[in-house]
């Protein structure tokens, strides 16, 4: 889809100043929750071009980071339409059909066991898939959905990173996963312990980060033209291009030595995690697979507003 310069749309955009509409948007909330912080509350990220379409990425408080839909010709028309799909997805998250409550659980669960092999009494056992989903649809009670988009990003990180079949293959209970993550946010650290990983697989599969790094761009490229959530796509992106970059560096053999104690660590972190007993039936990542489906994908419940 592509706009003229000087389009009656772009023109109105300007006019209803959408980047400040959502700055005020997020300070009311952070005041209405009682927090004093409300500089820097939406991060703009211009990406260098020498010409259009330009495009910016724009980030919400807690971690949701919406894109431009539009072809734009300016850098300043390509953060306006950022601003203007961040605003639509904030405004609708805030309606009450939004909120994850005992009866959209109920459904989800209906809808979880009609489009798989399970059935209604899975979803009180942890153990099963099922029961993953019905527990991290449970403690998020009350909140939005786009506040549990950003918990399902850190695992469906973790799902393409391959840190959840190590969890598996050392027995670790999905409840035992879920709760564990659920605490974590994702940050730098997190980020570096997933690149290593990835810099161990190009070590034996020399030319794979450039091939994942091509995917992961024109996914990302994709899901903002259609004007998804892009944070999981993102993040994907620049975790392959530190792997990237640490790859291609004459210091990659110090960079190992370095995160060796922090790698020793993680295997630390999972040992902890690990428990006797039988071996856990199916994918762990079941249910992770679930969440992005029913409420992402959803024709009748799109998250995506642009």
């Amino acid at each position: 889809m592509t706009s003229t310069p000087d389009s009656d749309d772009d023109r109105a955009f300007k006019d209803l100043n959408v980047v400040g509409m959502l700055h005020l948007f997020w300070e009311q909330k952070q005041v209405n929750r009682g927090t004093s912080e409300t500089e820097n509350l939406v991060v703009y990220e211009s990406i260098p071009s020498p010409g259009p379409p330009f495009i910016c990425y724009v980030t919400l408080p807690g971690g949701s980071c919406f894109g431009n839909y539009k072809y734009c010709y300016t850098k300043a028309e390509a953060r306006r339409d950022a601003a203007r799909i961040a605003l639509m997805n904030s405004t609708f998250n805030d309606l009450p059909c939004r909120r994850i409550t005992p009866e959209f659980i109920t459904r989800s669960i209906q809808e979880a066991v009609a489009t798989t092999s399970g059935n209604m009494e899975d979803a009180s056992d942890p153990s099963t898939s099922l029961g993953a989903y019905y527990l991290m649809l449970k403690s998020n009670t009350g909140k939005t959905m786009l506040e549990f988009q950003e918990l399902m990003t850190v695992f469906q990180l973790l799902h393409w990173n391959g840190t959840l079949k190590a969890f598996r293959e050392r027995r670790c209970s999905r409840q035992e996963v879920v709760r564990y993550y659920s605490e974590k946010r994702l940050d730098e650290c997190m980020r570096s312990h997933m690149a290593l990983d990835w810099l161990q697989r190009e070590s034996k599969r020399p030319g794979l980060l450039s091939r994942e790094l091509q995917l992961a761009i024109r996914e990302l490229a994709q899901a903002r033209q259609a004007g998804r959530e892009l944070r999981f796509y993102k993040e994907k992106k620049e975790i392959l291009s530190l792997s990237l970059s640490q790859a291609a560096s004459d210091e990659l053999k110090a960079y190992c030595g370095e995160e060796e104690e922090s790698w020793r660590n993680r295997q630390a972190s999972l040992t902890s995690l690990t428990h006797g007993g039988h071996c856990l039936a199916g994918s762990m990542i079941d249910p992770l697979e679930h969440c992005e489906f029913y409420y992402l994908d959803s024709g009748s419940d799109r998250e995506s507003m642009g």
